[in-house]
């Protein structure tokens, strides 16, 4: 099993910057898709950002031009630099991964972190 465990949450002013860091452990061989979904009070978990294996990058239109995600792929490692922080950024950040081989077992089910808060506030 992959574990998937967050960093970096905090609060800060709108106008501000927070990077959030991921680190997957276990034998991990490889993970095909990284990313970061968010939930706000009130609403449903949507997708911020992803990055497959080939480089290959999805982001949310509400996050595009401020966000920026990066993968680590010698320490499994993702992050997501957020820039221009708004109030409506404001959520619990969770890490996600798919297509996770570990021991040369490929696991098809998406991992979750337990998530991060993050709290846009002036």
């Amino acid at each position: 099993q992959v574990q998937l465990v967050e960093s970096g949450g905090g609060v800060v002013q709108p106008g501000g910057s927070l990077r959030l860091s991921c680190v997957a452990s276990g034998s991990i061989n490889s993970i095909n898709v990284m990313g970061w979904y968010r939930q706000a009070p009130g609403k449903e978990r949507e997708l911020v950002a992803v990055e497959t294996r080939t480089g290959s990058t999805n982001y949310a239109d509400s996050v595009k031009g401020r966000f920026t995600i990066s993968r680590d792929y010698a320490t499994n490692t993702v992050h997501l630099q957020m820039n221009s922080l708004k109030l409506e950024d404001t959520a619990v950040y969770y890490c996600h991964a798919t297509g996770v081989v570990i021991a040369d077992t490929f696991y098809g089910m998406p991992a979750w972190g337990k998530g991060t808060l993050v709290t846009v506030s002036s």
